[in-house]
C-alpha cells in the first residue's frame, strides 16, 4: 500500500490540475483560443507534469496523509501557490498572455482545495475505518479513560487512542482541565466535563475505568495534587512519559506508563544548577560501584560534563558492561572515553594499579554493601569492603595526586542501630581525618536518605510483590524513612564536590520523612487495586538492626547552609589522622573473630552505635488494611 499510495496521489493531482483550470476558465474569451488550439489539451498536461514536480519538492508523496495534521495542510499551500506560479508562466507564454488574473487565482484556489480535500479525505476515511475495527470486538481491551488536561497532549492523547495506538490504549470518555474557559467545550469528540476537583465525581458519572495524566506542564505540587485526588477513585492512573525518560528511549515511542511513587513524594525535587559540574570537565574520572544505582547515575551525568575519561570500577562485570553499552554512544558523541575496571575496593592491589594506570583527578567512592539485614549476619564483610575498602581508596587518592575525592554516604550513620551503618559513619569519620591532612586533595562526603528505585530499595521489591499478586510486605506500621530519587542523589554528589573544601558532610534537605505503609498503599492506588480487597499489606515484623525512624543530624553536628537553600554542610570536629587509623588497626585484628566480636570493635570505633546481640525471632506477621 505504501508503494501505491503516492501514485495513486500523483494521477489525483493530474486531474485536480485539469479540472481546476478547466472550471476557473469556462466560459472566458481566451479560454476558447487556448483549447481549441493545436496542443492545447497537451500545454494543460505540461502544466499539469510541472505541479506534479512542484509537490514531489515539496515532499507531498513522502507523507503518511493518515496522519496528517495543520503541517501537512500549509505544505499544500505552498507548493500549490509555487506549482500555480510556475504553470500560469507557462501557459501564459504558449496562449500571449493567456487567461485573465481572476481566472489563474481561482485555478489556483481550486486546485488547492481539491489537493487538500482529497488528502484530508483519505486521512478522515482510513481513521473511521481504524476506529471501526478498534472497537468492533475489542472494547475490553480499550477501558474507558478519563484524560486529566484539555491541552496539545489531551488532544494528541485522544487522537492516538482513536487510531487504535497501542502504546495509548483506552476509549477516551470524558476530559477535565482546570482552565474553566475550557469547561463544557469539547476536544474531538470528547467533553471537558469540570476541573480536577471534579475527578471523583466525573469518573463515577462517566463510568471511567482509568486516568491518564496529560499535563507534562504542571508543577511537582499541582502534579501530586492531582495525584492525590486521582487516587480516591480507586482507578488505575497513567501518565505520559516526562522530558527525561524520553531521552532514555531509544525508540523514540511515546507510551502511557505507570505513575511513577516519585511523583507522590511531599516535596519538589531539588534543582541543582549544572555549572558547579565544571571542576570535572576534561578530567579523568573515577566512579567506585560504577555499576551500581547511583554510580551509574553519577555516570550518566558526568558524561554530560564532558570529562576526558571516565573509568568504571565495579566487582560486577554484568552491571559495568550494561552500563558501558548504555552510555557508550552518548560519550562518543562527547567524546569522552569510557574505560570499565573489574574488581574489589578491598584489593589494593587492582585499586593501585588503576590508579597508576588512569590517572583520575576526582574520584568519586559509591562502592558499598548497604543492606541493613544482610549486613548483620555478615559484619565482617561489612567491615572490610565499607571500611578497608574506603581507606584504600581514599589514601591512593591522595596518594597519587587526585584533586577531589567525594564518598557517598548515608542516613544510617547518623547514631546508628546496625552494622552497616557503623561502618559507613567510620567511612565519613575517614574522609574528616584525611581532609585534615592532605594538601593536594579535597576530600567530602555527601549524606542522604533512602533513594527510590536503586538496588534492594522497598519500591522495587513492592512492585515485584504487586506483579505477584501480593502481599505487600512492612516491617512495621509506624516506620518511616527520608527519600530522594536517584538523579538528585547524584546531582548531590557532584555539586558537594564543587562545594566541597576540607571534610564536610554534606546533607540534602529533605522534607518530611515518609510512611513506608503509606508508599505501599499509594502503590497499589496507582495500580487500580485496593487495599484488603485485591492486594493485602502484611507487617513482618521490624528486622535485626532496623531502625523505625532515620535521622540525618548527629546530636554534635552544626549544620549551616550553602549557596544552595536545599542543601546543609555539617561542621563537626573532626577526628585526627592517628586516631582513624587506630580504630582501623583494632578492626583488622579481630576479623578473624567473630561477627560479635566484630561488632564490640565497631562499638568502640563509632561511640554513637549500639549493638544488639540478641536477634529474637519477630513478631507474628499481621495483616492490616487501608482505611
Amino acid at each position: 500500500m505504501c508503494r501505491v499510495e503516492p501514485i495513486v496521489l500523483m494521477i489525483v493531482d493530474v486531474l485536480a490540475t485539469y479540472l481546476a483550470l478547466y472550471c476557473a476558465a469556462w466560459g472566458t474569451t481566451k479560454w476558447a483560443t487556448a483549447t481549441g488550439a493545436t496542443g492545447g489539451l497537451l500545454a494543460v498536461g505540461v502544466l499539469a507534469v510541472v505541479n506534479v514536480g512542484v509537490f514531489a519538492t515539496f515532499k507531498m508523496y513522502n507523507s503518511l496523509w493518515r496522519y496528517a495534521s495543520m503541517t501537512e495542510v500549509l505544505r499544500i499551500l505552498y507548493a500549490t501557490v509555487v506549482g500555480s506560479v510556475c504553470g500560469d508562466l507557462l501557459f501564459s507564454s504558449a496562449f500571449d498572455g493567456g487567461l485573465s488574473v481572476r481566472s489563474y487565482v481561482m485555478a489556483w484556489a481550486l486546485l488547492a482545495i481539491m489537493t487538500a480535500g482529497t488528502r484530508l479525505a483519505a486521512r478522515a476515511l482510513w481513521s473511521s475505518q481504524v476506529q471501526r475495527s478498534a472497537r468492533s470486538g475489542a472494547q475490553d481491551a480499550r477501558p474507558r479513560t478519563l484524560i486529566v488536561g484539555a491541552g496539545q497532549t489531551g488532544s494528541l492523547t485522544i487522537n492516538r487512542m482513536r487510531l487504535g495506538d497501542e502504546d495509548m490504549c483506552g476509549e477516551p470518555v470524558a476530559l477535565v482541565d482546570d482552565d474553566v474557559t475550557k469547561h463544557g467545550r469539547h476536544v474531538h469528540g470528547v467533553k471537558v466535563y469540570g476541573a480536577c476537583d471534579d475527578i471523583p465525581r466525573i469518573a463515577q458519572e462517566c463510568r471511567a475505568e482509568q486516568i491518564v495524566l496529560a499535563c507534562p506542564s504542571a508543577l511537582a505540587s499541582e502534579r501530586q495534587r492531582i495525584l492525590s485526588i486521582c487516587l480516591t477513585t480507586g482507578l488505575r492512573i497513567l501518565t505520559l512519559p516526562n522530558v527525561r525518560d524520553l531521552a532514555q528511549q531509544d525508540d523514540g515511542r511515546i507510551a502511557l506508563r505507570e505513575v511513577e511513587i516519585s511523583e507522590l513524594l511531599s516535596r519538589d525535587e531539588v534543582a541543582f544548577d549544572s555549572t558547579g559540574m565544571g571542576y570535572v570537565r576534561d578530567q579523568v574520572v573515577l566512579v567506585t560501584g560504577g555499576g551500581g544505582s547511583i554510580g551509574s547515575e553519577l555516570v550518566r551525568q558526568l558524561i554530560e560534563a564532558r570529562p576526558s575519561q571516565i573509568i568504571i570500577f565495579d566487582v560486577y562485570e554484568n552491571t559495568a558492561y550494561e552500563l558501558l553499552h548504555e552510555m557508550q554512544p552518548k560519550a562518543t558523541e562527547l567524546g569522552v572515553t569510557l574505560s570499565v575496571v573489574i574488581g574489589s575496593v578491598t584489593n589494593e592491589r587492582i585499586v593501585r594499579d588503576c590508579f597508576q594506570r588512569y590517572r583520575p583527578k576526582v574520584v568519586f567512592h559509591a562502592a558499598a554493601h548497604k543492606h541493613v539485614p544482610l549486613m548483620e549476619d555478615n559484619a565482617r564483610e561489612a567491615v572490610e569492603n565499607n571500611v578497608l575498602g574506603t581507606w584504600v581508596v581514599c589514601r591512593l587518592a591522595e596518594e597519587l595526586g587526585c584533586s577531589h575525592c567525594i564518598l557517598v554516604s548515608t542516613d544510617k550513620a547518623v547514631n546508628p542501630t546496625n552494622v552497616m551503618g557503623a561502618t559507613k559513619r567510620l567511612c565519613e569519620l575517614e574522609i574528616q581525618a584525611l581532609a585534615q591532612t592532605s594538601r593536594s586533595t579535597v576530600f567530602a562526603a555527601v549524606r542522604f536518605g533512602n533513594v527510590l528505585g536503586s538496588h534492594g530499595s522497598v519500591i522495587p521489591l513492592f512492585r515485584r510483590q504487586l506483579r505477584s499478586g501480593g502481599p505487600l510486605t512492612v516491617t512495621h506500621p509506624d516506620i518511616t524513612r527520608y527519600f530522594m530519587t536517584i538523579p538528585e542523589a547524584a546531582q548531590l554528589v557532584i555539586t558537594a564536590g564543587s562545594m566541597a573544601q576540607a571534610g564536610e558532610i554534606f546533607i540534602l534537605e529533605m522534607g518530611k520523612p515518609v510512611r513506608i505503609y503509606d508508599l505501599a498503599v499509594n502503590l497499589i492506588k496507582l495500580s487500580g487495586l485496593r487495599v484488603g480487597r485485591d492486594i493485602e499489606v502484611v507487617f513482618t515484623g521490624l528486622r535485626p538492626g532496623e531502625k523505625l525512624y532515620e535521622e540525618l543530624q548527629m546530636h554534635d553536628e552544626d549544620l549551616h547552609p550553602t549557596q544552595n537553600p536545599s542543601i546543609l554542610v555539617s561542621t563537626a570536629p573532626p577526628p585526627t589522622r592517628l586516631e582513624v587509623e587506630d580504630k582501623i588497626a583494632r578492626l583488622m585484628a579481630c576479623l578473624s573473630q567473630g561477627g560479635e566480636q566484630i561488632k564490640r570493635e565497631l562499638a568502640r570505633a563509632v561511640p554513637t552505635y549500639h549493638p544488639r546481640f540478641d536477634n529474637s525471632t519477630n513478631p507474628s506477621p499481621t495483616v492490616r488494611t487501608a482505611d
